[in-house]
C-alpha cells in the first residue's frame, strides 16, 4: 500500500501567506505499532507563512506526528490536510524536511550530494548547482564544496543537510533540532534564515528540545504528551492564561526574604539573582517590601512564565 493517496492531484494554486487555509492540518490522527498508541485523536492546525512549534518530551509522538505528515507513514485513523487538501503523493515535492539524525551520504563530495538533492526534487543540475553555491557562500560553506561529506565538522555537515531541505524552495519545511552541532555564530545565521523564510510565506514546523529558542522564534505551539495535545495555539494567549507569577530580583545583602513560603513557593538562586515563584495568592508587592527590607534591590520584575516552567508544569519533570 502507499503510503499516501495517489488520486488526489497536485494543488493548483499556490496558497498565499495572508490566506487563512492552513498549511496543515490534522484532525483527530491516530497511530498505534500494535498495542502501543504513539498518537492519539491529535488535532492541529499550521497556518501558512510562519514559524509553528512541536514540542514534547522523549516519546510524545513528535516524530510519528512529523512522519505522517510528510506522508512517510499513513495514520490509523483520522484526516491529514496540507495546503487546503488531503495529503497527497504529488505534495512531496513541496517539502523540505531537516530529520535529526544525519542523513548524507558521507563518502560524496559536498557540490556533488547538494546538486544529488536537488535533482531528486526535479531541480536541473545547473540550477541546483547554481542554488548550491548561492547557499554555500551565505553559510561560510564555498571552500568545502570539493570535501567528502565526511571531511566536515558535525556543524558544516548540519548546515550541509540544510541546505539540502531548503534547496528546492520547499512551501512547507519541517526542522526536527535544526541547531544541533552548530556553534552560536552559525545558530545565529540559521535563526536569520528561518525568519528570512517565514516572512517571505514559507511555512516552518520547528521540533526541538530547546524551549528558549521556540519562546524566541515560535508565534504558535502544539505541545504534545502521551501523543495527545495538551496545549495547542498562540503562545503569547498561552502564556498569558498563566499569569504574572515570577520575579526576577537581582540584590545585594541578605536572602532571607525567600524562606518566606507565605510569598514564595519556589526560586532559583544565583548568589545576588534569584528568579522566584510566587504562592497563589500572594501579593509581588509584598514581597519587594520584605526583601528591600535587609537587601538593596537593583532590579525587580514581574514577569509571564516561561515556556520551559509551563512545560514542565503541563508534563512534569523528567524522571532523574
Amino acid at each position: 500500500m502507499n503510503s499516501v493517496q495517489e488520486s488526489i492531484p497536485s494543488p493548483a494554486t499556490i496558497v498565499p501567506a495572508s490566506s487563512p487555509e492552513p498549511t496543515v492540518e490534522l484532525s483527530g490522527v491516530r497511530k498505534c505499532y500494535d498495542e502501543f498508541v504513539a498518537v492519539a485523536n491529535l488535532s492541529l492546525s499550521i497556518r501558512p507563512g510562519g514559524i509553528y512549534g512541536l514540542l514534547g518530551p522523549n516519546g510524545a509522538g513528535k516524530t510519528s506526528t512529523i512522519r505522517m505528515i510528510m506522508g512517510i507513514i499513513m495514520p490509523d485513523s483520522g484526516r491529514i490536510s496540507v495546503f487546503g487538501k488531503p495529503l497527497a503523493r504529488s505534495h512531496m515535492d513541496q517539502f523540505g524536511y531537516l530529520p535529526e539524525e544525519r542523513g548524507l551520504y558521507r563518502k560524496m563530495k559536498v557540490q556533488d550530494h547538494l546538486v544529488f538533492l536537488g535533482e531528486l526534487k526535479g531541480l536541473s543540475s545547473s540550477d541546483a548547482a547554481a542554488r548550491v553555491r548561492s547557499w554555500c557562500e551565505r553559510f561560510e560553506l564555498t571552500g568545502w564544496l570539493d570535501k567528502k561529506v565526511e571531511e566536515l565538522s558535525k556543524g558544516m555537515q548540519q548546515k550541509v543537510q540544510f541546505i539540502g531541505a531548503v534547496l528546492h524552495d520547499p512551501r512547507l519545511i519541517i526542522m526536527d533540532e535544526p541547531f544541533s552541532g552548530l556553534d552560536p555564530a552559525n545558530a545565529v545565521v540559521l535563526k536569520d534564515v528561518l525568519l528570512e523564510m517565514a516572512k517571505n510565506g514559507k511555512t516552518i514546523l520547528l521540533s526541538t528540545h530547546r524551549m528558549d529558542q521556540v519562546e524566541r522564534l515560535c508565534q504558535f505551539i502544539c505541545l504534545i504528551n502521551h501523543g495527545e495535545a495538551v496545549l495547542e495555539g498562540d503562545l503569547n494567549q498561552i502564556k498569558a492564561r498563566y499569569g504574572r507569577r515570577n520575579v526576577q530580583i537581582r540584590y545585594e545583602g541578605d536572602a532571607r526574604f525567600l524562606e518566606e513560603k507565605r510569598l514564595v513557593q519556589s526560586f532559583n538562586d544565583y548568589g545576588n539573582y534569584v528568579e522566584i515563584r510566587l504562592s497563589p495568592g500572594a501579593d509581588a508587592q509584598e514581597l519587594l517590601k520584605l526583601a528591600s527590607t535587609n537587601a538593596r534591590i537593583n532590579k525587580f520584575e514581574l514577569m509571564e512564565p516561561s515556556l520551559e516552567e509551563i512545560f514542565i508544569d503541563v508534563v512534569g519533570k523528567p524522571n532523574a
